[in-house]
């Protein structure tokens, strides 16, 4: 390649690798920036024809300077420390203002400590050497003019460097902080998890030692008692059989029960809440002697979500029992509809033949029953109707957007978070961090001092 071609071709690809950073680069980021920058290059050029200078056009290019300084900070940041060099030495008073900024900005994402004090004692020398040689082609600066222009380098230049190296390695810190707090969040996470899972095994134990038990006498006796009430009252045959088949379905149901309180993911739930399954649930309400009818509005549901389908499973399951229990003798109306991202269930039983008084339930079945269709998204109502009788009625979702209620993320809380142990308390602590900024902003003031005594000279002038 020509070797007077190789700094266009690096030109043309720096430059489209900065179009391209600024595309990819947040939208409110480059608003900020391209605000910031216009009204650096406003305020550097409106004093310009207010108070005429003597060079205006290196007047007007120090200032156009000094505002492309401020996006180039972002990206080139040791080259924005250096490009203050002409801003410090010319004669643009305004334009001089936002060094400190610039330096203080770009020092922080310099990440080399070594190379960024070589930037700012190149520029904070620079700016002097260039302030004398602009002032020797006059005449010979003299000392209190030396003294000035290092010392004006030294609170433009070097004070804000140094906040900004401050400040810079307070943000490690801070990140460092934000680890160990996500650290300690995560193992009070897995800890209290872990007693949770304890917990919930020693009650499954116990349910399955003592209900389990029990459960399985009951249906032993009930098929002995199905098979004795064959031969011998064929009558009762049918209850009989409806007892052995009730007590092998709370035998599956305790199972099911465990398996939640043991943590045991993917819970199988068949075929419940589907035509089929509430269809069996209305018939053996009518062999209990109920005068059940299920009035299906609806496709089959077999494509809706499983916890939908074990919540509108439950519904109907609870509606029929309790009709069962405190309006004997009623008619009982399950009642399915699909509203496209909704199922609704409901459960209507009229008033009983005979009037009872109220049962002595605790209406535990529906507080549970409503938690869990909250937990869905769903909605439940249940209470008398104005005509007599008693209501039960869901709005389930089809696709519930909820995490199931026992299951727990693997995902750790932050992007590698909590796979290191804490660093040392004696590094991260707030205190430290913050007497960290407080000392950055106390160097800054003989800086801003200094610029607000150099505008107010300007403006005297």
């Amino acid at each position: 390649m020509n070797p007077v071609l190789r700094p266009w071709t690096r030109i043309r690809r720096e430059a489209a690798a900065i179009r391209n950073a600024v595309r990819a680069a947040p939208r409110r980021t480059v608003v900020i920036e391209s605000v910031v920058a216009g009204l650096v290059l406003v305020c550097s050029l409106v004093p310009v024809p207010l108070v005429p200078p003597a060079h205006p056009v290196p007047v007007v290019l120090v200032g156009v300077w000094a505002a492309l300084l401020v996006p180039a900070r972002r990206r080139y940041p040791t080259l924005a420390v250096l490009g203050c060099m002409p801003v410090i030495a010319g004669e643009n008073v305004w334009a001089t203002v936002v060094v400190p900024c610039v330096v203080w900005s770009a020092v922080r994402r310099i990440t080399s400590a070594r190379r960024a004090w070589a930037a700012v004692g190149a520029s904070a020398a620079g700016s002097v050497v260039l302030a004398i040689a602009g002032q020797s082609r006059q005449e010979l600066p003299t000392l209190p003019y030396l003294v000035t222009g290092a010392g004006l380098a030294a609170l433009f230049v070097l004070l804000p460097a140094l906040s900004g190296r401050v400040l810079g390695h307070r943000r490690p810190l801070k990140g460092l902080l934000r680890e160990r707090n996500t650290y300690l969040e995560q193992a009070r996470f897995l800890t209290d998890e872990a007693a949770r899972m304890e917990e919930r095994t020693r009650i499954a134990a116990e349910m399955h030692d003592l209900l389990g038990h029990r459960i399985g006498l009951i249906s032993v006796h009930a098929g002995a008692l199905q098979l004795a009430a064959e031969r011998q009252a064929p009558p009762l045959a049918p209850q009989a059989e409806l007892l052995h088949t009730t007590a092998g379905t709370a035998m599956d149901e305790l199972r099911g029960i465990l398996g939640i309180l043991r943590h045991q993911s993917g819970e199988d739930i068949g075929e419940r809440g589907t035509r089929e399954s509430l269809a069996a649930l209305v018939e053996d309400s009518r062999n209990a002697g109920t005068d059940a009818e299920l009035l299906w509005y609806a496709s089959e549901l077999t494509e809706v979500d499983a916890r939908s389908r074990q919540a509108v499973h439950r519904v109907t399951r609870e509606g029929l029992t309790n009709a069962l229990k405190h309006a004997p003798g009623a008619r009982v109306r399950v009642t399915v509809q699909d509203e496209g991202e909704t199922v609704v269930i409901a459960v209507v039983n009229d008033a009983p033949p005979k009037p009872r008084s109220p049962g002595d339930g605790n209406r535990s079945g529906l507080v549970g029953l409503h938690e869990r269709i909250s937990l869905l998204g769903g909605v439940l109502h249940a209470g008398p109707r104005p005509e007599g009788g008693f209501a039960l009625s869901a709005r389930i979702p089809v696709r519930p957007n909820v995490r199931s209620v026992y299951a727990t993320s693997s995902k750790p809380l932050s992007d590698g978070a909590g796979s290191r142990p804490p660093l040392s308390t004696e590094v991260l602590t707030w205190p430290r961090i913050l007497g960290g900024g407080c000392a950055a902003l106390l160097v800054l003031l003989p800086t801003i001092g200094g610029a607000i005594a150099l505008l107010i000279m300007a403006v005297l002038q």
